[in-house]
C-alpha cells in the first residue's frame, strides 16, 4: 500500500538552498518518491528569534509500504548526514525535516528510539508550514482539526513574514 506523507524542510545555516536540495536528494536516495515540491520560502525565525532567516519548503513523498516510524528515522538520519546538531531547542540548523502528515493517520508514540507525533502538533499555527503546504495540497484535510490546509492558512493572523524565495516545481 502506498501512503503519501508531507515533510516540512527548513534551513538557516550555510547554503540554505543547497541544504534543502541535498535533503531532498538524500530522501529520494533513501527510497522515497518525491511526489510534489512547494516553492521555497524565506521566513523569519519563530520562537527563538536571535538567529538567521530560514528557507522553508514542503514536499510530498510516497513509497511502497511506507511506515511512519521508518520515515521519521530516515528524516533524522538525513538531518545528521547534513550536519544537524541539536544544541539550542528551535535554534539555528543546517536542516530540519518534520513529518507533518502521514496520510490521514493520527500517531503518537515511540518505536525503536524514534518518537513521533502526527499530525505535527504545531503545524496548524505556523504560516511557514501552511503556506507551502497549501501550495501543493490546499484541499488536504487536517486529520484532527477536520479543516482544509487552505482554511487553516486563511485563519492564521498575518503576523509572520513568509516570502517566496524560489518558485516550486513538480518533479
Amino acid at each position: 500500500m502506498q501512503h503519501v506523507a508531507y515533510l516540512g524542510l527548513g534551513s538557516n545555516l550555510g547554503d540554505r538552498e543547497a541544504n534543502l536540495r541535498q535533503a531532498i536528494s538524500l530522501l529520494a536516495a533513501g527510497g522515497l518518491q518525491i511526489v510534489a515540491e512547494s516553492s521555497v520560502y524565506e521566513t523569519d525565525p519563530v520562537d527563538f528569534l536571535d538567529q538567521p532567516k530560514f528557507l522553508n519548503q514542503v514536499i510530498a513523498v510516497a513509497a511502497e509500504n511506507l511506515e511512519p516510524f521508518a520515515l521519521m528515522k530516515l528524516c533524522l538520519e538525513t538531518e545528521a548526514e547534513l550536519g544537524r546538531v541539536r544544541t539550542v531547542p528551535r535554534g539555528a540548523r543546517t536542516i530540519d525535516i518534520d513529518l507533518l502528515l502521514f496520510g490521514d493517520e493520527i500517531i503518537k508514540g515511540e518505536s525503536e528510539g524514534v518518537e513521533l507525533t502526527v499530525p505535527h502538533p504545531r503545524m496548524h499555527l505556523r504560516r511557514f508550514v501552511l503556506q507551502p503546504l497549501a501550495e501543493i495540497a490546499p484541499q488536504l484535510t487536517h486529520p484532527t482539526l477536520r479543516q482544509t490546509i487552505e482554511h487553516l492558512l486563511a485563519s492564521l493572523p498575518n503576523d509572520s513574514a513568509v516570502r517566496v524565495f524560489r518558485c516550486g516545481q513538480q518533479p
